[in-house]
């Protein structure tokens, strides 16, 4: 399964792609931030930001999206440029049919570090070592997309993978109910 990991941000947008199977061997596939100047006004900006999701998308074809969850900060102007970049990967993943999942940053922090309470440094120091990477994806942004990606694969993938064969096997047992109703 490969899964694109997207930490959202208006100035700053971290991306990054994974893939990997059954097990937690994970294997990177592209890592990169996307920027925009505070100077460009918003609209320029989140459609600069769409235009390169779009591209990451079509470059690399993932399976499923993960993004961070935004949280409520004390500045406002923040959380809303955070907001509107987050809605972009969201709206991505519904315009392709692509499964998206939100995660927390403590959910995804405990995922690769074993401890929600991490901070930025471990969280790095950890996506660097389980991609077997030489050197630390910098800046933080382009660790947090990875890492975000690591935790779906491990985390919400599976769940996934759990709901979708769910569905299946309703669909197959209300084929067979019509199959003997007949």
């Amino acid at each position: 399964m490969r899964v694109l990991g997207v930490d959202p941000g208006l100035t700053r947008c971290g991306v990054g792609v994974v893939e990997g199977g059954r097990g937690r061997q994970v294997r990177l596939v592209a890592v990169g931030v996307v920027r925009t100047p505070a100077s460009t006004p918003t609209p320029e900006r989140l459609l600069y930001l769409q235009t390169e999701l779009d591209g990451w998308l079509d470059r690399f074809e993932p399976d499923e999206i993960a993004v961070e969850q935004v949280f409520a900060d004390v500045n406002v102007a923040s959380v809303m440029g955070t907001a509107q970049a987050s809605a972009l990967p969201m709206l991505a993943a519904a315009r392709r049919g692509l499964p998206l999942a939100l995660h927390t940053p403590t959910s995804v922090k405990a995922a690769v570090t074993g401890s929600g309470r991490a901070d930025k440094a471990q969280v790095t120091a950890m996506v660097t070592r389980i991609l077997h990477m030489s050197s630390a994806p910098r800046p933080a942004d382009a660790a947090d997309a990875l890492a975000l990606a690591i935790c779906h694969l491990w985390q919400g993938a599976g769940a996934s993978q759990l709901q979708q064969a769910a569905v299946a096997e309703r669909a197959r047992l209300a084929a067979r109910r019509a199959a003997v109703a007949r």
